[in-house]
């Protein structure tokens, strides 16, 4: 029987992979109302930044210093990029695709690249192997994915 330290953090991870599509179903509502897929990312982004501003000031956050800054790498600077690209193509495509397909597409991307991104540790993740039993998951979603966007 799992724990209850497991069951709180993916009973957590279940909701935190809820919010990714109701985030893009309200983004895609609200490109169709402003007819503008740029605005709506914005407003989107807006709200985050709104968000963690006011969480960051009542936790009380102390701002980086330079040291810090300058130990961390320049290429994770840049991962508000990926979540620009992918919002951005997610709210593109749900329209045409629908929830469902979107998400496990966008969830079988997700799970080949975190494969790949073990396997070889990159970004410095510890490495784990990619295996039989993940190499059959990621086939065993693929054949999930091909059943839901058909």
């Amino acid at each position: 029987m799992p724990s209850l330290h497991f069951v709180i953090l993916a009973a957590l991870s279940l909701a935190a992979g809820a919010s990714i599509i109701v985030q893009q179903a309200l983004v895609a509502n609200l490109r169709s109302a402003l007819d503008s897929a740029l605005w709506a990312l914005f407003v989107s982004y807006l709200g985050g930044l709104l968000a963690l501003t006011l969480l960051i000031v009542v936790t009380r956050q102390p701002v980086p210093g330079a040291a810090q800054v300058g130990a961390s790498s320049w290429l994770s600077w840049g991962a508000g990029l990926f979540g620009v690209a992918y919002i951005a193509v997610a709210v593109a495509v749900l329209p045409r695709l629908g929830a469902a397909a979107t998400l496990a597409l966008i969830l079988a991307g997700q799970m080949a690249a975190s494969v790949v991104i073990d396997h070889f540790g990159l970004f410095g993740v510890p490495r784990h192997p990619a295996d039989l039993s993940r190499i059959g998951g990621v086939l065993l979603l693929g054949a999930g994915v091909a059943l839901i966007a058909r």
